[in-house]
């Protein structure tokens, strides 16, 4: 096969990952928006837990059935995986609660300078004066488009943190135990999920119960709100597999820098389908900053010297999963 087509193929696969992300991340977004708005189910950290129960039982099936191979992932590197991910979940809806929704965006526009540290630090990453400023560019418009009121105490403070700290690391870890282990995302979700869920949906209820002061056991589950609890369980397998399958093939910092593309299709999706009530002149401009700043990164990346330079190389991870990419959860909202 020539580089041509070789290319063409790579670049198909990445097109392909990100719609696949895109889509299913703004669909569960949209669907928890409504589950938790209108059928007042409240409780996102047991709901993460039923997310990666979902996960679970698919790759079991899967692993099953032989579309999954058997691989080998040291239980250390579960553990410090599963611990990342879990702060990550916990430290962002316990941020939420405790600090004003501006603070809570700014602390996940800050997760982009962490990454960009773990990969200097830990990888020897180097970026181009381009690729810097067009980070700086989306970070700019998006805090337009989402920063409000702002207002920080301690305890949220540290919450804000913890979460994003372990967001970084957790995201970092994926694309490392890839490379390094030459799995494919299925394979790693197979090893981390039962953890993940195991642990979210012994502690959540207790976590739900402390942030809301409801319990899930005494929730009114009615047709039509479980018929959406089922959906989100649906769609953020997806979310999970696509995530592992962006952060695999490219890196932490790329899937935090496109993937604010969308925190922008949520804010349009919203206007459009849960009314124009905030939708101003300074909110469109920061949409078209964003995604010049994202355009330019893509640019600025992709050259010679733009994007990150290991000087050293690990196992090269499979580009794709046994399962077709047509069908790859954040999920944190």
């Amino acid at each position: 096969m020539s580089s041509v087509s070789k290319g063409d193929r790579k670049a198909s696969l990445d097109a392909a990952s990100w719609l696949f992300n895109v889509v299913t991340s703004v669909g569960i977004i949209l669907v928890n928006k409504a589950l938790m708005a209108t059928y007042g189910f409240s409780f996102a950290t047991t709901l993460t837990g039923l997310h990666f129960a979902t996960t679970t039982l698919l790759t079991f099936i899967l692993k099953s059935l032989g579309y999954i191979q058997t691989s080998h992932l040291p239980f250390s590197d579960i553990i410090k995986f599963v611990l990342f991910a879990n702060f990550s979940i916990v430290g962002m809806n316990v941020s939420l609660m405790w600090n004003s929704v501006g603070f809570y965006q700014i602390a996940k526009l800050s997760m982009i300078p962490v990454s960009c540290f773990l990969e200097v630090v830990l990888d020897n990453v180097r970026y181009s004066r381009d690729t810097k400023l067009s980070i700086v560019l989306v970070l700019l418009g998006v805090a337009v488009c989402t920063v409000t009121d702002v207002s920080v105490n301690t305890k949220g403070f540290v919450a804000a943190v913890i979460a994003v700290w372990s967001t970084a690391l957790q995201q970092y870890y994926v694309h490392f135990l890839q490379r390094k282990y030459s799995i494919g995302s299925f394979n790693l979700l197979g090893h981390t999920a039962p953890a993940q869920a195991a642990s979210l949906l012994l502690v959540g209820p207790f976590l739900d119960y402390f942030l809301t002061g409801k319990r899930v056991d005494a929730y009114d589950y009615g047709f039509t709100s479980t018929l959406f609890i089922i959906l989100s369980c649906t769609i953020a397998v997806g979310t999970n597999l696509s995530q592992f399958i962006c952060i695999g093939r490219f890196t932490a910092v790329t899937f935090q820098v496109l993937g604010h593309m969308k925190t922008i299709l949520v804010l349009i999706l919203g206007f459009i389908f849960f009314g124009k009530e905030g939708l101003n002149l300074h909110v469109v401009l920061g949409m078209i900053v964003a995604i010049a700043g994202m355009i330019w990164y893509g640019n600025a990346s992709s050259k010679p010297g733009g994007k990150e330079r290991r000087s050293f190389s690990l196992p090269k991870t499979q580009e794709y999963s046994a399962v077709p990419v047509s069908s790859e959860p954040d999920t944190k909202e």
